[in-house]
Protein backbone atom coordinates (compact mmCIF):
# COMPACT_ATOMS: atom_id res chain seq x y z
CA UNK A 1 0.00 0.00 0.00
CA UNK A 2 1.02 3.30 -0.65
CA UNK A 3 -0.41 6.59 1.36
CA UNK A 4 -0.29 9.89 1.56
CA UNK A 5 -0.09 11.20 5.45
CA UNK A 6 -1.06 14.43 6.49
CA UNK A 7 -0.86 15.20 10.23
CA UNK A 8 -1.62 18.87 11.34
CA UNK A 9 -1.82 19.98 14.72
CA UNK A 10 -2.87 23.78 16.12
CA UNK A 11 -2.53 25.59 18.55
CA UNK A 12 -4.58 28.70 19.40
CA UNK A 13 -4.11 30.35 22.34
CA UNK A 14 -5.79 33.55 23.97
CA UNK A 15 -2.53 35.50 24.76
CA UNK A 16 0.74 35.20 22.82
CA UNK A 17 3.51 32.87 23.75
CA UNK A 18 6.95 34.42 24.64
CA UNK A 19 8.75 31.64 24.22
CA UNK A 20 8.77 28.07 23.22
CA UNK A 21 10.83 24.70 22.63
CA UNK A 22 9.34 21.58 20.53
CA UNK A 23 10.22 18.54 19.30
CA UNK A 24 8.49 16.18 16.92
CA UNK A 25 8.20 12.40 16.44
CA UNK A 26 6.26 13.15 13.23
CA UNK A 27 9.10 11.38 10.31
CA UNK A 28 8.90 7.98 10.19
CA UNK A 29 11.63 5.66 11.51
CA UNK A 30 13.50 3.56 8.84
CA UNK A 31 12.14 0.25 8.77
CA UNK A 32 12.32 -2.89 6.75
CA UNK A 33 8.50 -3.08 5.74
CA UNK A 34 7.95 0.67 4.75
CA UNK A 35 9.81 2.71 1.72
CA UNK A 36 9.68 6.72 2.62
CA UNK A 37 9.22 8.44 -0.91
CA UNK A 38 9.22 12.07 0.72
CA UNK A 39 8.40 13.69 4.38
CA UNK A 40 8.25 17.50 4.54
CA UNK A 41 7.39 19.55 8.00
CA UNK A 42 5.86 23.07 7.86
CA UNK A 43 6.18 25.29 10.46
CA UNK A 44 4.23 28.31 10.91
CA UNK A 45 5.18 30.83 12.01
CA UNK A 46 8.99 29.89 11.04
CA UNK A 47 10.47 29.07 14.63
CA UNK A 48 13.62 30.86 15.15
CA UNK A 49 15.63 27.30 15.74
CA UNK A 50 15.09 24.34 13.95
CA UNK A 51 17.29 20.98 14.01
CA UNK A 52 16.99 17.23 13.69
CA UNK A 53 18.47 14.61 14.78
CA UNK A 54 18.40 10.96 16.06
CA UNK A 55 17.03 9.63 19.18
CA UNK A 56 18.43 6.83 21.17
CA UNK A 57 15.89 4.27 20.18
CA UNK A 58 16.81 5.38 15.91
CA UNK A 59 13.86 7.88 15.18
CA UNK A 60 13.85 10.75 13.78
CA UNK A 61 13.12 13.62 15.83
CA UNK A 62 12.80 17.04 15.00
CA UNK A 63 13.62 20.52 17.77
CA UNK A 64 12.44 23.73 17.02
CA UNK A 65 12.32 26.78 19.32
CA UNK A 66 10.80 30.34 19.09
CA UNK A 67 12.30 33.69 20.41
CA UNK A 68 9.50 35.99 19.56
CA UNK A 69 6.08 35.74 20.27
CA UNK A 70 3.13 33.82 18.58
CA UNK A 71 -0.71 33.37 19.14
CA UNK A 72 -1.17 30.43 16.95
CA UNK A 73 1.09 27.32 16.05
CA UNK A 74 0.30 25.11 13.50
CA UNK A 75 2.80 21.64 12.61
CA UNK A 76 1.96 20.12 9.33
CA UNK A 77 3.77 17.04 8.98
CA UNK A 78 3.45 15.45 4.80
CA UNK A 79 4.60 11.75 4.44
CA UNK A 80 4.59 9.82 1.10
CA UNK A 81 5.05 6.18 2.54
CA UNK A 82 4.47 2.56 0.64
CA UNK A 83 4.03 0.05 3.34
CA UNK A 84 4.75 -3.60 2.45
CA UNK A 85 2.12 -6.07 3.84
CA UNK A 86 4.42 -8.32 6.94
CA UNK A 87 4.95 -12.04 6.85
CA UNK A 88 1.12 -13.44 7.67
CA UNK A 89 1.09 -16.02 10.83
CA UNK A 90 -1.06 -19.07 10.02
CA UNK A 91 -2.29 -20.70 12.76
CA UNK A 92 0.08 -23.50 12.04
CA UNK A 93 2.59 -21.34 12.12
CA UNK A 94 1.49 -20.11 15.39
CA UNK A 95 1.40 -23.64 17.05
CA UNK A 96 5.17 -24.63 15.43
CA UNK A 97 6.90 -21.14 17.31
CA UNK A 98 8.85 -21.84 20.28
CA UNK A 99 7.70 -22.22 23.93
CA UNK A 100 7.74 -18.52 25.54
CA UNK A 101 9.53 -19.79 27.95
CA UNK A 102 12.45 -20.51 25.57
CA UNK A 103 12.22 -16.67 24.78
CA UNK A 104 12.25 -15.63 27.95
CA UNK A 105 15.14 -17.63 29.32
CA UNK A 106 17.17 -16.36 26.42
CA UNK A 107 16.31 -12.86 27.05
CA UNK A 108 17.74 -13.49 30.74
CA UNK A 109 20.90 -15.30 29.35
CA UNK A 110 21.67 -12.16 26.92
CA UNK A 111 22.13 -15.01 24.81
CA UNK A 112 22.49 -13.20 21.60
CA UNK A 113 22.88 -9.18 20.44
CA UNK A 114 19.02 -9.10 19.99
CA UNK A 115 18.22 -10.60 23.44
CA UNK A 116 20.89 -7.93 24.85
CA UNK A 117 18.98 -5.43 23.02
CA UNK A 118 15.72 -6.68 23.82
CA UNK A 119 16.08 -6.22 27.26
CA UNK A 120 15.55 -2.46 27.77
CA UNK A 121 12.06 -2.92 26.83
CA UNK A 122 11.79 -5.45 29.77
CA UNK A 123 11.14 -3.32 32.91
CA UNK A 124 9.20 -0.59 33.89
CA UNK A 125 8.98 2.51 32.21
CA UNK A 126 7.36 5.76 32.82
CA UNK A 127 3.80 4.89 31.66
CA UNK A 128 4.22 0.81 32.16
CA UNK A 129 4.04 -0.57 35.27
CA UNK A 130 2.14 -3.74 36.69
CA UNK A 131 0.65 -5.31 39.44
CA UNK A 132 0.66 -9.15 40.91
CA UNK A 133 -3.46 -9.05 39.01
CA UNK A 134 -2.04 -8.03 36.16
CA UNK A 135 0.31 -10.92 35.98
CA UNK A 136 -2.06 -13.04 36.68
CA UNK A 137 -3.94 -12.06 33.76
CA UNK A 138 -0.97 -12.77 31.68
CA UNK A 139 -0.46 -16.01 32.31
CA UNK A 140 -3.88 -17.43 31.24
CA UNK A 141 -2.69 -17.22 28.17
CA UNK A 142 0.71 -17.87 28.68
CA UNK A 143 0.36 -21.29 30.03
CA UNK A 144 3.28 -23.59 30.61
CA UNK A 145 5.15 -24.74 26.89
CA UNK A 146 2.75 -22.42 25.14
CA UNK A 147 4.10 -21.45 21.43
CA UNK A 148 4.64 -17.86 21.85
CA UNK A 149 2.75 -16.18 18.88
CA UNK A 150 -0.65 -18.12 19.74
CA UNK A 151 -0.12 -17.14 23.75
CA UNK A 152 0.47 -13.56 21.99
CA UNK A 153 -2.39 -13.83 20.01
CA UNK A 154 -4.45 -15.53 22.75
CA UNK A 155 -3.68 -12.05 25.05
CA UNK A 156 -4.32 -9.76 22.23
CA UNK A 157 -7.89 -11.67 21.44
CA UNK A 158 -8.62 -11.51 25.35
CA UNK A 159 -7.80 -7.99 25.72
CA UNK A 160 -10.09 -6.79 22.82
CA UNK A 161 -12.71 -9.09 24.23
CA UNK A 162 -12.34 -8.14 27.83
CA UNK A 163 -11.89 -4.25 27.71
CA UNK A 164 -14.35 -1.70 25.71
CA UNK A 165 -13.04 1.35 23.21
CA UNK A 166 -14.14 4.41 25.07
CA UNK A 167 -12.44 7.70 24.61
CA UNK A 168 -14.40 9.53 27.08
CA UNK A 169 -12.68 7.01 30.07
CA UNK A 170 -8.78 7.78 29.94
CA UNK A 171 -6.57 10.79 29.70
CA UNK A 172 -3.14 10.79 28.09
CA UNK A 173 -1.82 10.32 31.93
CA UNK A 174 -4.21 7.82 33.35
CA UNK A 175 -2.18 5.47 34.56
CA UNK A 176 -2.34 1.60 33.20
CA UNK A 177 -3.04 -0.31 36.34
CA UNK A 178 -6.30 2.20 36.23
CA UNK A 179 -7.32 0.96 32.95
CA UNK A 180 -6.82 -2.69 33.61
CA UNK A 181 -9.29 -1.96 36.68
CA UNK A 182 -12.00 -0.10 34.79
CA UNK A 183 -11.65 -1.99 31.48
CA UNK A 184 -12.17 1.20 29.62
CA UNK A 185 -9.92 2.79 27.53
CA UNK A 186 -8.31 3.46 23.70
CA UNK A 187 -5.57 2.42 21.74
CA UNK A 188 -2.92 3.65 23.90
CA UNK A 189 -4.10 2.58 26.72
CA UNK A 190 -4.48 -0.86 25.39
CA UNK A 191 -1.16 -0.69 23.97
CA UNK A 192 0.26 0.19 27.26
CA UNK A 193 -1.99 -2.33 29.03
CA UNK A 194 -0.41 -5.53 27.00
CA UNK A 195 3.35 -3.90 27.06
CA UNK A 196 2.46 -3.93 31.03
CA UNK A 197 1.09 -7.41 30.54
CA UNK A 198 4.40 -8.98 29.03
CA UNK A 199 6.77 -7.56 30.89
CA UNK A 200 5.25 -8.47 34.05
CA UNK A 201 6.17 -12.16 32.77
CA UNK A 202 9.39 -11.03 31.56
CA UNK A 203 8.74 -10.43 28.04
CA UNK A 204 9.96 -7.61 26.01
CA UNK A 205 7.74 -5.45 25.02
CA UNK A 206 8.06 -1.81 22.82
CA UNK A 207 5.51 0.89 21.93
CA UNK A 208 5.11 1.62 18.59
CA UNK A 209 3.51 5.23 17.39
CA UNK A 210 2.14 5.66 14.02
CA UNK A 211 -1.06 5.83 11.90
CA UNK A 212 -3.69 3.18 10.94
CA UNK A 213 -5.95 3.89 7.75
CA UNK A 214 -9.39 3.45 8.32
CA UNK A 215 -12.32 2.41 5.68
CA UNK A 216 -15.75 4.18 5.41
CA UNK A 217 -18.43 1.87 5.42
CA UNK A 218 -19.32 0.92 1.56
CA UNK A 219 -21.15 3.74 -0.29
CA UNK A 220 -20.27 6.62 2.29
CA UNK A 221 -18.33 9.16 1.18
CA UNK A 222 -14.46 9.10 3.02
CA UNK A 223 -14.13 11.88 5.56
CA UNK A 224 -10.96 13.83 5.13
CA UNK A 225 -9.14 14.72 8.52
CA UNK A 226 -11.21 11.35 9.98
CA UNK A 227 -8.25 9.54 10.54
CA UNK A 228 -5.97 9.69 13.56
CA UNK A 229 -2.67 8.34 15.39
CA UNK A 230 -2.78 4.99 16.47
CA UNK A 231 -0.53 2.89 18.69
CA UNK A 232 0.13 -0.88 19.18
CA UNK A 233 3.27 -2.55 20.04
CA UNK A 234 5.96 -5.04 19.65
CA UNK A 235 7.02 -8.11 20.99
CA UNK A 236 10.33 -10.08 21.10
CA UNK A 237 9.45 -13.62 20.16
CA UNK A 238 12.55 -15.02 19.89
CA UNK A 239 12.82 -17.46 16.32
CA UNK A 240 10.27 -15.49 14.87
CA UNK A 241 11.65 -12.39 15.42
CA UNK A 242 9.75 -8.75 16.59
CA UNK A 243 6.24 -8.93 16.05
CA UNK A 244 3.60 -6.31 16.06
CA UNK A 245 0.26 -6.89 17.26
CA UNK A 246 -2.60 -4.22 17.65
CA UNK A 247 -4.78 -5.31 20.31
CA UNK A 248 -7.40 -2.43 19.92
CA UNK A 249 -8.53 -4.27 16.37
CA UNK A 250 -7.18 -7.45 17.67
CA UNK A 251 -5.17 -8.29 14.98
CA UNK A 252 -1.32 -8.49 14.22
CA UNK A 253 -0.46 -5.19 12.06
CA UNK A 254 -0.51 -5.26 7.92
CA UNK A 255 0.06 -2.85 5.30
CA UNK A 256 -2.44 -0.68 7.02
CA UNK A 257 -0.48 0.40 9.63
CA UNK A 258 2.38 2.96 9.50
CA UNK A 259 5.25 2.81 11.97
CA UNK A 260 6.38 6.88 12.80
CA UNK A 261 8.44 5.51 16.23
CA UNK A 262 9.13 3.25 18.84
CA UNK A 263 10.06 3.61 23.01
CA UNK A 264 9.42 1.98 25.94
CA UNK A 265 5.98 3.85 26.12
CA UNK A 266 4.23 7.13 25.07
CA UNK A 267 6.94 9.43 26.98
CA UNK A 268 9.46 7.98 24.51
CA UNK A 269 7.65 8.89 21.42
CA UNK A 270 4.88 11.25 21.50
CA UNK A 271 4.00 13.03 17.97
CA UNK A 272 4.47 16.42 19.21
CA UNK A 273 5.88 18.10 22.92
CA UNK A 274 7.18 21.25 24.41
CA UNK A 275 7.18 23.90 26.73
CA UNK A 276 5.99 27.82 26.42
CA UNK A 277 5.28 30.68 28.50
CA UNK A 278 2.36 32.64 28.00
CA UNK A 279 -0.25 32.02 25.83
CA UNK A 280 -2.90 32.01 28.63
CA UNK A 281 -6.02 29.75 27.89
CA UNK A 282 -5.18 27.23 24.65
CA UNK A 283 -7.12 25.05 22.48
CA UNK A 284 -5.32 22.39 20.37
CA UNK A 285 -6.53 20.51 17.36
CA UNK A 286 -5.31 17.72 15.29
CA UNK A 287 -6.05 16.50 12.41
CA UNK A 288 -4.43 13.46 10.25
CA UNK A 289 -5.34 12.13 7.08
CA UNK A 290 -4.14 8.94 5.69
CA UNK A 291 -4.83 8.76 2.01
CA UNK A 292 -4.00 5.19 -0.01
CA UNK A 293 -2.53 6.24 -3.42
CA UNK A 294 -2.09 4.19 -6.60
CA UNK A 295 1.12 2.01 -6.19
CA UNK A 296 3.40 2.89 -8.80
CA UNK A 297 4.04 0.02 -11.53
CA UNK A 298 7.34 -1.13 -12.83
CA UNK A 299 9.32 1.27 -15.68
CA UNK A 300 10.15 -0.83 -19.38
Amino acid sequence: MRYRVTHRTTYHGRQTVSIGHNQAWLEPRPVPSQHLESFSLTISPEPSIRSRRTDFFGNPVTAFSFNEGYEQLEVTATTLVTVTPPTEHTVSQEQASEPWEQVLLRTRQHADRESREACQFVCASPRVMWCREMQKYARHSFSAGRPILEALHDLTQRIHEDFVYDSRATTVTTPVQEVFRIRRGVCQDFAHLQIALLRSIGLPARYISGYLRTVSAEGAPRLVGADASHAWLSVCCGQAGWVDTDPTNNRFISDDHICLAWGRDYSDVPPLTGVFIGGGQHRLRVEVDVVPLPVAGPSF
